[in-house]
């Protein structure tokens, strides 16, 4: 079987920034094994398939290891593909996960405009392990969807020099760390970190869904509802948030890297 394969660089409008997806259009679903598979071999933090089903196109993202609920920067990569590739002439397309519900990306020029869960925090004790596994000590964790904490910092300069112990974080109780701090630079208004080893991810460059829980926050702290927000991995990339009740607004571009063939 010849599946299409596409490498897109999301939240960026540049290749070799921002975080790159592999996205596989499919007739119909492949054994979870096979995109497994697939997605070991693409060694990227996500690949990205989708099935169109009449009007909606569901769709599911692994890692290198394991299937995940949701992932913003692969999401962008795949309405990429289906507004430049799969010949989409609706400005909206609607999307379906099994795990995380209805989904939708809306075509604003060049611009993608994700449209996600708003996700809620529980403030919890600061561990020690924690403290030691990402070096620094917080000033707040939370716990939020799908096994995460998120730690707020001083700085945004603490967030860009950690230097985090990915084998002491791969034995934390969490599949996902994300450190964050108020922009310092005049430009962003939040800056963000991602390190999840736990699920064959050390640091990912760019990723939209922890934004579900970022951006309720800093809404909350900065008193509005729409952010400019960087997050500061050596790739590095963009998002232009907002805050729309009880869903999150997650733009950013995207650049093609290749489009090519795989075999299995």
């Amino acid at each position: 079987m010849n599946l299409t394969i596409y490498q897109v660089d999301a939240f960026t409008k540049q290749i070799f920034a921002g975080n790159p997806a592999a996205v596989c259009p499919l007739e119909e679903w492949l054994p979870d094994e096979t995109m497994q598979k697939i997605a070991l071999e693409n060694n990227l933090s996500e690949t990205a398939f989708f099935v169109k089903k009449d009007a909606t196109y569901e769709i599911r993202w692994f890692t290198p290891t394991i299937e995940i609920d949701l992932c913003g920067h692969a999401t962008l990569a795949s309405a990429f593909v289906i507004f430049n590739f799969i010949g989409e002439t609706e400005s909206v397309i609607n999307l379906r996960s099994h795990r995380s519900g209805n989904l939708s990306v809306e075509k604003q020029g060049d611009r993608l405009i994700l449209d996600f869960p708003k996700y809620d925090l529980e403030e919890t004790v600061i561990l020690k392990d924690l403290i030691e596994a990402v070096g620094a000590m917080p000033k707040q964790v939370w716990e939020t969807h799908g096994n995460m904490a998120m730690l707020l910092l001083e700085s945004e300069n603490e967030v860009a020099n950690l230097k985090p112990d990915m084998s002491a974080l791969s034995r934390l109780k969490y599949d996902e760390v994300i450190v964050t701090a108020r922009g310092s630079d005049g430009e962003a208004d939040f800056v963000s970190r991602l390190f999840a080893p736990r699920i064959g991810i050390p640091e990912d460059p760019v990723t939209g869904a922890i934004h579900c829980s970022l951006i309720p926050y800093w809404a909350a702290q900065l008193g509005k509802q729409t952010l400019y927000a960087r997050q500061l991995s050596a790739r590095g990339g963009e998002l232009f948030c907002e805050l729309k009740g009880d869903r999150v607004k997650i733009g950013g571009d995207a650049a093609l890297y290749l489009k090519g063939e795989i075999y299995v």
